[in-house]
């Protein structure tokens, strides 16, 4: 079986580097290097070292087992490219929010259009440098999960971390009953 799953979060947080990371083919990148055009329009909190941007999407594929076979597309962080999401997001089966707790703020934007679209999601905490500041509970309440809505800590750049990202993502989703989940046109 084959399914599409959606990687999306806020600029900076890492949606390029864990599709980089997890992927088993060269994964399709379409960043550009950033440039003025984006100053004062891009918020570059807690990611002013950041030299290029996904404009369109990140893809990549892994296969879990012989009969599963997930098909990664990374969205673009910055609201002005949110536009793509609709498109990106059609017959995707379940998503990977991915958070930075240095700006949860970018997650909200994420989960509202997961949410509103019915789309099965988990959240994945990237801790950076392996710092966990915070707690669980504490993220959770910060983002006002859904008790339903699994969280988990990860780390994008080690493969093995993004793996496990995947397969909570796939314990969730078979675990929503069909019915609760709003098929994305």
């Amino acid at each position: 079986m084959a399914v599409k799953i959606l990687v999306a979060g806020g600029f900076g947080v890492g949606k390029t580097t864990l599709v980089a990371s997890v992927s088993e083919v060269a994964p399709l990148h379409t960043e550009e290097t950033m440039t003025v055009a984006g100053l004062g329009i891009d918020d570059l909190e807690g990611v002013a070292h950041k030299e290029a941007t996904t404009v369109a999407l990140d893809f990549g594929r892994i296969t879990l087992d012989t009969d599963l076979v997930l098909y990664l597309f990374g969205t673009p962080g910055q609201e002005r490219f949110w536009s793509m999401w609709d498109d990106l997001a059609s017959g995707a089966l379940g998503a990977v929010v991915l958070a930075d707790t240095r700006r949860l703020d970018t997650s909200f934007g994420s989960i509202d259009f997961f949410e509103r679209r019915g789309v099965p999601f988990v959240v994945a905490v990237n801790v950076f440098d392996g710092v966990q500041e915070y707690t669980e509970a504490e993220i959770r309440a910060a983002l006002d999960l859904d008790p339903q809505v699994p969280t988990v800590f990860c780390d994008v750049r080690e493969r093995a971390s993004c793996r496990e990202v995947l397969l909570a993502l796939v314990d969730h989703l078979a675990g929503v009953p069909a019915e609760a989940v709003t098929p994305v046109p």
